[in-house]
């Protein structure tokens, strides 16, 4: 029982941790100056972003060596650095261009659900339901009266 509730802990910790980084993420890209090089601030971020990891690290090694961490690694780690670097420079160029932190974002996270859901479903044998049926259908909904409003 113990598991299981520091689980559910965990659960909703990571979820936490999800909306207070993408709050901090979007204020601060929306704040980067205009005449700022785009990779430069790219490069910057992955800087302080390797930091903080290798900060965070010995936490999460569990009695083993940083080299054998490496060795469980596989193919979709360089995959997730190819489409950090995608969400990083789409965003910053998002807002460049004008898009309001308000609305980028959750435009955005209704795609992905869109998309995301039937991956889900076909790729890794997630259920699908009704309730995600109809929710799909309330964010096309949303995608149209986002934009109207």
């Amino acid at each position: 029982i113990l598991a299981r509730e520091n689980m559910v802990s965990i659960f909703w910790i990571a979820m936490a941790v999800i909306v207070a980084g993408n709050i901090i993420y979007h204020i601060a890209q929306k704040s980067i100056p205009q005449n700022a090089n785009p990779l430069a601030s790219v490069i910057v971020s992955y800087v302080v972003a390797i930091a903080v990891s290798l900060f965070l690290l010995p936490k999460y090694l569990s009695g083993t060596t940083f080299l054998s961490a490496l060795r469980t690694l596989n193919w979709s780690s360089i995959i997730v650095g190819i489409g950090i670097v995608g969400i990083e420079f789409g965003f910053l160029l998002a807002y460049r261009a004008g898009w309001q932190i308000n609305v980028a974002a959750l435009i955005a996270s209704v795609l992905l659900a869109l998309i995301l859901l039937p991956i889900g479903t076909f790729a890794f044998q997630e259920s699908w339901s009704w309730p995600k049926t109809v929710g799909l259908v309330l964010c096309m909904i949303g995608l149209v009266l986002l934009q109207r409003g």
